[in-house]
């Protein structure tokens, strides 16, 4: 495998853990908190932004409708 070819692999994993640990948590501020965490680690600032956006939608996802 060539450099790029690994590298590729490695953002791709390290995307699918970031999308996967937006879900963790059992608030929507949890859910957002953790997914900014994880984009931060993966990509920085805008990272944090779309992984805090991620958790979020999934927060209101599995809110129950009252």
């Amino acid at each position: 495998m060539t450099r790029s070819s690994i590298r590729a692999v490695a953002v791709f994993a390290l995307g699918v853990s970031a999308l996967a640990l937006s879900a963790c948590g059992h608030t929507i501020e949890q859910k957002a908190a953790t997914g900014a965490i994880a984009g931060a680690v993966v990509a920085g600032p805008v990272g944090a932004a779309v992984g805090g956006a991620a958790g979020a939608a999934v927060g209101h996802i599995d809110k129950p409708n009252r």
